[in-house]
């Protein structure tokens, strides 16, 4: 008989995809029965809000045999109060704070998911691992490792409508009309923002990130020297209470979106990896000729960002690669 997890803590992280939320404790429930598997719960109990579960499994690291991005598949189904299911995909984040240690290795597995109802939740856990098990769509796949077929469960309370930008309003949705919808508030999204620079995560304060000089065809002229983005005019927009990570990074990239907020811009558009384009200096790889492994310490301050847009209430154009 499948043990229940433990909810060993509920708790708000400065920096995280949920920071500066206030801890909600009210309803938070947790099975009685032991169990060695254990998950921390981050974020606030409220429609909209994004929670991140962390769960302690396997040691790995970036570098790793087995491969922890390929060789391990991690699944949670979240059953919402009127019984409807979400299958929400985890992924590896070394020692679950890579946002300020860059740490590439841990024994930390991760999930996050936005709930869209008030009332008590179900989560149970899927982690198996196998040969390039994460491209698999068999659920029976491979084998049957750690906290696998674990459950807890958590309430979730109504939405907030004093809450910022899409906390208050839901998901934008598509609904088979010129414009998007959001889920929660039923408003229609007006789409107006930035096309430019596609290059937004070339930026000198995350880990990992470079531009890597490469021949270019005759008709492009080739860079002179590498360039990454700082954004220092913006550092001025920062506002206290924003987040930032080692110390003060992020500056000038959370005062540019400040900026492009009160300018009215609605959406921004980027792309997540520019590699033989016209930049290359963006990837979510651990380096620019690698494509299994993933830089988890860069992809944790990504989100740090994206996190903050939802506050704000700014789109993510999200261009996945360039062709």
């Amino acid at each position: 008989m499948p043990k229940r997890l433990r909810l060993v803590s509920f708790r708000t992280q400065r920096l995280s995809v949920v920071s500066h939320m206030l801890l909600l404790l009210a309803g938070l429930f947790s099975a009685g029965c032991k169990s060695e598997a254990r998950v921390t719960m981050t974020g606030e109990l409220s429609v909209w809000f994004p929670l991140t579960f962390t769960f302690d499994g396997p040691a790995s690291s970036e570098s790793a045999t087995p491969n922890p991005f390929t060789d391990y598949r991690l699944n949670v189904t979240f059953t919402s109060p009127d019984q409807r299911t979400y299958v929400v995909p985890g992924f590896y984040a070394a020692d679950g704070a890579t946002v300020e240690t860059s740490a590439t290795a841990g024994d930390k597995w991760r999930t996050r998911f936005t709930p869209d109802q008030p009332g008590r939740w179900h989560l149970k856990t899927s982690f198996r691992a196998g040969e390039n098990i994460a491209i698999s769509l068999d659920p029976k796949a491979g084998d049957a490792v750690s906290f696998d077929g674990e459950s807890a469960t958590f309430e979730v309370q109504p939405a907030q409508v004093t809450a910022p930008g899409f906390l208050r309003k839901g998901m934008l949705r598509y609904v088979g009309k010129r414009y998007l919808q959001f889920a929660g508030s039923g408003e229609y999204f007006l789409k107006g923002g930035t096309d430019s620079p596609e290059n937004l995560l070339a930026y000198a304060d995350f880990d990992g990130t470079e531009d890597v000089l490469l021949d270019r065809p005759a008709n492009r002229q080739i860079q002179a020297e590498p360039f990454l983005h700082r954004y220092e005019p913006h550092v001025k927009d920062w506002r206290e209470g924003d987040p930032l990570w080692q110390g003060g990074k992020g500056k000038g990239l959370f005062g540019g979106l400040n900026y492009l907020w009160k300018k009215g811009v609605k959406s921004i558009y980027f792309l997540t990896q520019n590699i033989n384009g016209d930049g290359n200096d963006v990837w979510p790889w651990t380096a620019h000729d690698e494509r299994l492994r993933f830089d988890v310490s860069k992809l944790a301050q990504w989100e740090v960002i994206f996190s903050q847009t939802d506050r704000l209430g700014i789109l993510l154009h999200v261009v996945t690669s360039e062709t």
